[in-house]
């Protein structure tokens, strides 16, 4: 399973905003982002997240998974940030 493949897997079953995922083997990085996560917890936000990455998990295609969501405007303040 490549990174592609869990961004694919991630749009067509969540309707994010952007989804971007980075990774290989069976280690990945999630970035989402989408105004349904305001007021969510991050426990919240990673169980939106792994809902549909869980079938792969427990067949060990996926064996970690590290994921950062935000809203659409931490997401612009966070891009800022990163490109000072």
């Amino acid at each position: 399973m490549d990174s592609a493949k869990v961004q694919q897997i991630l749009e067509e079953t969540l309707s994010l905003q952007e989804v971007h995922v980075k990774g290989e083997g069976s280690h990945y990085e999630v970035v989402a982002v989408d105004a349904c996560f305001d007021g969510m917890s991050r426990v919240k936000k990673q169980q939106l997240i792994y809902a549909p990455l869980m079938e792969f998990i427990q067949r060990n295609d996926i064996h970690a998974v590290s994921i950062k969501a935000f809203t659409p405007e931490e997401w612009a303040r966070d891009k800022k940030l990163m490109s000072l």
